[in-house]
């Protein structure tokens, strides 16, 4: 192929969907093509595709911003494990993505610590515990782990029919699935635990590979081998999360990742039909249009995810100077977690954070004004705060 028309392609940014490349270019020879990328562009990974080829991605069409991994990166001044407000935006945006049936007030609830009072809510509470299990620096990912964090998450709420057999960790029948834009069938039951042991083996292996693309990756992996019955979509956002975690990412338990995806569900659900469209054509399954789905629209939106620097120096700067009382302190660490950058009122601080009078409450919420650290919103004779983004 002419070098000059190579580069052509290369550079057109239709290059992860390979019929309209088919479409543009009708004169190219698709095999050559495909060679021609096999051996200057693709990039491999140690996990197989169903045919037992290794699954491939471009890394020059697949660039995360340095600010995603910053913010990632930003540590968190609470003590808890993950952000309530996060979490709440999270488990929501998990099981609306999978059309399953809750209430805002029931997954405040379970967040809170009350007990789960019917199906419904025994589920929110499985992904609680999920989120509470991946959250622990002791749970590392092994194949044990993950039908530990598949039980206490998914599992356990099943009906009869979609439950693993005791001890079996992975599906024992085929599956299909059908709608959303998507249709899969599921790797052969039999050969999963061959291919998740060396999917393990991939995440916990030293790797070359930006973080944030090697967790959609792994997030891609556990949908397109369907392990079980049901959750799969779950486990995926989970175990992605997870990984993030290990890794260092020490924000990843305070931004609703799962929110972005629920925001932009059509394109999630056709970023795999176009990796499995484009390995049709090509024989080779490269996951570069999912992680191109996940750059642009969950990592580079992150940024209005946590508190903007400034605002967390301009409260270390306070804190060092005497001006915040550690009770102020706990007040202003369960705002971040519990609200993200959504408002609350004074009464429902008083209400959540349960520890504190309104008094303190209410000269909490105005020193943090004066102080620049709150924004206050009036609604007729309301006022709402919420952190501020400066």
């Amino acid at each position: 192929m002419d070098a000059a028309l190579y580069a052509k392609i290369l550079s057109d940014k239709s290059i992860t969907d390979l019929k309209k490349i088919k479409y543009k270019f009708p004169d190219v020879n698709m095999q050559e093509l495909i060679s021609l990328l096999k051996s200057s562009v693709y990039k491999t990974m140690p996990i197989p595709d169903f045919s037992g080829n290794n699954l491939v991605y471009m890394e020059n069409a697949a660039q995360v911003r340095m600010k995603a991994v910053k913010r990632l990166l930003t540590p968190q001044s609470s003590n808890e494990v993950f952000g309530l407000k996060a979490m709440e935006d999270e488990i929501a945006s998990s099981l609306t993505i999978e059309s399953i049936d809750f209430s805002r007030d029931s997954v405040r609830k379970i967040l809170r610590g009350y007990a789960p009072a019917d199906e419904s809510e025994n589920r929110i509470f499985g992904m609680k515990k999920g989120l509470e299990f991946i959250s622990d620096p002791d749970n590392e990912i092994t194949e044990d782990n993950i039908h530990t964090l598949y039980d206490i998450a998914i599992g356990q709420y099943l009906p009869e029919n979609d439950k693993l057999k005791p001890g079996v960790f992975y599906r024992h029948d085929s599956v299909y699935i059908i709608g959303q834009e998507l249709e899969h069938t599921g790797l052969p039951y039999e050969e999963l635990p061959e291919y998740m042991s060396k999917f393990v083996t991939f995440i916990n292996a030293e790797s070359t590979m930006n973080d944030l693309l090697k967790a959609a990756v792994i997030h891609f992996y556990i949908a397109y081998l369907h392990p079980y019955f049901d959750g799969n979509g779950r486990m995926a956002r989970l175990i992605h999360l997870w990984y993030l975690k290990r890794q260092g990412y020490s924000s990843t338990l305070f931004i609703p990742f799962s929110s972005y995806i629920e925001r932009s569900r059509k394109g999630y659900y056709s970023a795999y039909s176009l990796v499995e469209r484009n390995t049709k054509i090509s024989g080779v399954m490269d996951v570069t249009p999912f992680l191109v789905y996940f750059i642009e629209n969950v990592y580079n939106k992150l940024g209005s995810a946590l508190p903007q620097v400034n605002t967390m120096a301009t409260f270390n700067k306070a804190l060092d100077d005497g001006q915040i009382t550690e009770k102020e302190k706990d007040l202003w660490n369960f705002a971040l977690s519990a609200y993200g950058n959504g408002e609350f009122s004074t009464k429902q601080l008083e209400r959540d954070f349960g520890n504190a009078a309104y008094a303190t409450i209410r000269g909490f919420v105005l020193k943090f004004e004066d102080l620049g650290l709150l924004s206050a919103q009036k609604y007729g004779n309301k006022v709402k705060y919420s952190v501020r983004d400066k």
